[in-house]
């Protein structure tokens, strides 16, 4: 009986344990069933729990349930819910992007399979709250990006979306995941792993999303005061969308001298650099087995308001099996160095021994109190009076580096080529003068620039010749060609605004455009003593060039220039042949006798003498042909008929005759190249020596051709006064002595003159005179198309 009442106690002791297991557990599954709105959320759990813990038995990443006590029906309990949430009129979530792990790996083709390339897109009904930045051929990423997005209905789950980027192609879709805010406590900071996942793939494992979250609930007096402040910033935005960085910083990384040498067998080094300024970084190629290497790159780094202007360079050498060694560093304090202004800088390496040598020109600067923005700038007359008094012809003793004075004012262009797919462009302007390199800010979002900007240099030689190229900006800085212009120095008239034409790439025909052109406005004060001076001195060299390759169009280019001269030599001595041989006994006699005479009476002063006389022709007919042009025009145009100096090659032409010059150079042998690239390399070498040695021959002869028909006036006529002075020299002064005095020099220079350059003072005078190729590249093209009617009956005429 006992036993029987005692089975009967437990009995119902057990009944009344698992009614309220079962009781806690229903009341469990109903707060869950409360606050979990979409049952396709990812699944979420808490790393860390260094808060106030949660109720038991409830997951850490759900809001900490109602009191048993105050626990409702489903229905009341969602209205309650929803009543909290709405008291506030406005919430912050702050996101702290840390990292992903385990991604898929979507480039399976190429050197990069097995990688992607992801960044996560954060939406919020449909609408782009944040992107992240890229991080590239990585599966465990770490973006650690901090920010903070407006919630104004928290019931709507913030979307996270991992795409792999392919340039050029379609992003690939690597996973999405939900953040449901309603599970977030107000106020508190949660640790959440999102795992990713795939609609078409739902059994594979797409990685996970590791990120840490806020939601700070907002008064309305904080949303009115947050919109206030969106808009503001938003209309700093519009008025700064021309100008993202304030300058542009350009470095030209030329060589470095007595690096320490690393490698113990070879006792030399591998050594490149590594520039950074602010998030902007550069690394230069890597030149082996040298401790005095010369890199010859140029690249730009973008200067920042808010960053520190400190330019941080490292030297490395490289190692290919261990760490790569460090050999030094140093710092440029870019606050302290002028605006608009190329500076030559050898700068001491710390922490290690050498030498490097940049060339850095800050310049894009869009502040609207520098003197450089030509809306602001007052011209003062005075100030081109002291200029002018500064490059008199009788001040030799000034110390300044320059022979002259350069001001280009930029106002804009038009016409230009479209490359962006919206059908538009983000126009820059570039000008180069030697090693002098300066740039206008960036228009966005146009073809008809207007940049309003003035620019000064330093003119080092007054033959160089002002490069001017139009580039568009692309995404990371990158830059695509749209035009050039090349001005020579000589060939330019003071305060004439007016349009030019944009060349292409080759500058032998017009850019793409719809006849793209730009208004420049430039003045140039230059010393005539000084700069005679600086001609017959060695040429500046420009540290920045590119390298010319072998290629078969420019071979056959050269071969046909140096031919042209050979010929020309080839038909006087046809003319001597035929009165050696007597074929018209009038012209044989004349030559006998001259021969005769000139043998007999000649002297060394003579030679400059009949050079003077072939000067004389050609000058003769350079001064009819300019008279001609001007009895032919109008007065108006005198002015821009003696610019032409009566050379053909600087005459502006159409653009049928520029283009039939290049049809020939558009056949390209890529097959060839790519099957005997490595068979061909020492052959390559040999030939593109002789390329550049004909080329250097035919730009000699040319040189000496367009010295002497007055292409360039002021160097013929200072070849003149050269050639009467040698023949005075000559006529006073006996050869021998001469001679004597020209050993005595050669023999004593490196005793006397140890620093000195060798040079040779006809050879220096010619390097500054254009070869042909330099007056093709300086030939003008009319600003406006050419009448259809006379376009067609000159190609009818060059078809016959």
């Amino acid at each position: 009986m006992c036993s029987k009442w005692r089975r009967r106690i437990s009995n119902a002791f057990l009944n009344c344990v698992l009614m309220k297991k079962l009781k806690t557990a229903v009341r469990k599954w109903r707060s869950m069933r409360l606050f979990r709105k979409r049952d396709d959320l990812s699944t979420t759990r808490q790393l860390s729990t260094d808060q106030a813990p949660s109720t038991s038995g409830t997951p850490a990443h759900l809001p900490r349930p109602l009191p048993t006590e105050l626990q409702l029906e489903p229905d009341e309990g969602q209205k309650l819910r929803e009543q909290q949430l709405r008291q506030f009129a406005f919430f912050q979530l702050r996101i702290h992007l840390k990292r992903g792990q385990n991604l898929v790996a979507m480039d399976k083709n190429g050197l990069l399979s097995g990688t992607s390339d992801p960044y996560v897109k954060f939406k919020a009904g449909g609408r782009l709250l944040h992107k992240s930045r890229i991080v590239y051929r990585e599966l465990n990423p770490v973006w650690d990006e901090c920010f903070t997005v407006p919630i104004e209905d928290p019931f709507v789950p913030v979307q996270l979306k991992v795409f792999d980027y392919d340039w050029g192609l379609q992003d690939d879709f690597m996973g999405s995941c939900y953040l449901d805010l309603t599970a977030l406590e107000l106020g508190r900071t949660q640790d959440l792993v999102l795992c990713l996942h795939d609609p078409n793939k739902p059994n594979q494992d797409m990685g996970e999303i590791v990120l840490n979250v806020t939601l700070w609930p907002k008064s309305q007096e904080d949303k009115e005061q947050y919109l206030l402040k969106n808009t503001r910033l938003s209309d700093v935005n519009k008025r700064l969308k021309a100008q993202i960085w304030s300058s542009v910083v350009t470095i030209v990384l030329v060589e470095a001298k007595n690096l320490p040498a690393m490698d113990v067998e070879t006792r030399s080094s591998d050594p490149y650099c590594k520039f950074r300024l602010g998030n902007e970084k550069y690394k230069s190629k890597v030149v082996w087995k040298s401790l005095h290497p010369s890199w010859l790159e140029q690249f730009d780094l973008h200067l920042y308001d808010d960053q520190e202007q400190v330019l941080e360079v490292t030297v490395w050498d490289k190692d290919k099996q261990t760490k790569d060694d460090f050999l030094g560093r140093c710092t440029i304090d870019l606050s302290k160095l002028e605006r608009e202004k190329t500076h030559s800088i050898w700068q001491d390496l710390d922490e290690g021994n050498g030498q490097i040598f940049l060339l850095l020109t800050i310049s894009g600067t869009t502040q609207s109190e520098t003197i450089t923005d030509l809306t602001s700038y007052k011209e003062n007359p005075r100030d081109l009076e002291i200029i002018e008094r500064r490059y008199a012809w009788y001040r030799l003793n000034e110390h300044s580096s320059g022979v002259g004075w350069l001001c280009v004012k930029v106002y804009g262009a038009k016409g230009l080529a479209a490359a962006d797919l919206g059908g538009k462009s983000d126009p820059f302007c570039v000008l180069e003068l030697g090693n002098a390199r300066l740039q206008t800010h960036t228009e966005y979002k146009t073809l008809t620039p207007n940049w309003m900007k003035i620019f000064t240099f330093t003119v080092k030689d007054i033959s160089s010749i002002l490069e001017i190229t139009v580039y568009d900006e692309d995404h990371d800085h990158k830059v695509e060609f749209l035009g050039k212009l090349a001005m020579p120095l000589l060939n330019i008239r003071n305060g004439e605004k007016r349009w030019f034409a944009l060349k292409d790439k080759k500058m032998r025909a017009r850019a793409k455009g719809n006849y793209p052109q730009i208004l420049l406005e430039m003045t140039v004060i230059w010393n005539p003593l000084k700069a005679a001076i600086r001609v017959i001195n060695p040429k500046e060299p420009k540290y920045m060039h590119q390298e010319s390759k072998f290629k078969r169009q420019l071979f056959i280019r050269n071969v046909m220039r140096l031919k042209a001269i050979i010929m020309w030599f080839i038909e006087v001595g046809k003319i001597l042949q035929d009165c050696f041989e007597w074929e018209s006994r009038l012209r044989s006699f004349i030559g006998l006798l001259a021969w005769l005479a000139f043998c007999y009476y000649y002297q060394m002063w003579m030679l400059p003498f009949l050079l003077l006389v072939f000067f004389s022709r050609n000058w003769l007919i350079y001064r009819l042909t300019v008279r001609l042009k001007n009895f032919r025009s109008n007065p108006r145009e005198f002015a821009k008929i003696i610019f032409d100096r009566g050379n053909p090659l600087l005459t502006p032409v159409d653009d049928d005759d520029l283009q039939a010059e290049e049809d020939d150079e558009e056949e390209v042998d890529k097959e060839e190249k790519k099957s005997l690239k490595e068979r061909l390399q020492a052959i390559q070498e040999v030939t593109q020596t002789v390329q550049n040695a004909i080329g250097y021959v035919a730009s000699v002869g040319e040189a000496v051709k367009n010295l002497m028909n007055f292409t360039v006036p002021y160097l013929s006529y200072l070849a003149i006064l050269m050639l009467f002075g040698a023949m005075i020299v000559l006529y006073m002064i006996p050869l021998r002595y001469l001679l004597m005095a020209w050993g005595i020099n050669k023999f004593t220079r490196k005793i006397l003159r140890p620093h000195t350059i060798p040079n040779n003072e006809v050879l220096d005078l010619l390097s500054r005179v254009p070869d042909d190729e330099t007056l093709l590249d300086c030939r003008e093209l009319k600003p406006h198309p050419q009448n259809e009617a006379r376009r067609d009956a000159r190609k009818k005429h060059k078809a016959a």
